[in-house]
């Protein structure tokens, strides 16, 4: 098989375009799932036995600082540790699916169910395990410019 890469500015940075013959749509499931196996994995730490553990990013809800450390909070409702302080998490993070939306936490962009806008120009936002957090007015320019 000869792969031909290409690339597409107006295309969002997470996004992979496959192009193929229409005889090959049986290999669609195949080169979706071998593309997927190559997600970014973030490596955090299990607070009930102090081991290091590989989970995808795409798993993770938020990210809230405490201090020196982060907690990782997963779809599944776990929580792990990271060693990291919460500004060098955002720099590592880079322009993914995450936003700091107040000093204290990061959320996935893709676990918003839905946001609102409350007293004192902020928004709360509802994520899809049921939790809500509220974007403070710094953060709200970054957050708006992130779901457009």
């Amino acid at each position: 098989m000869k792969v031909i890469f290409e690339e597409e500015l107006l295309m969002e940075k997470s996004m992979a375009k496959v192009i193929t013959h229409p005889d090959e749509r049986s290999h669609w499931d195949s080169i979706q799932e071998a593309i997927c196996q190559s997600e970014t994995k973030l490596v955090v730490i299990n607070a009930k036995n102090n081991r290091n553990v590989q989970i995808e990013l795409s798993s993770v809800v938020a990210i809230e600082s405490e201090d020196r450390l982060c907690c990782v909070r997963v779809i599944t409702g776990e929580r792990y540790l990271l060693n990291k302080r919460l500004k060098f998490v955002e720099q590592d993070l880079g322009s993914s699916h995450f936003v700091k939306i107040n000093n204290q936490t990061i959320i996935n962009t893709r676990c918003i169910s839905e946001f609102s806008s409350t007293d004192h120009a902020r928004i709360q936002v509802d994520l899809k395990d049921g939790s809500s957090y509220f974007v403070s007015r710094f953060y709200i320019k970054n957050f708006r410019g992130k779901l457009s």
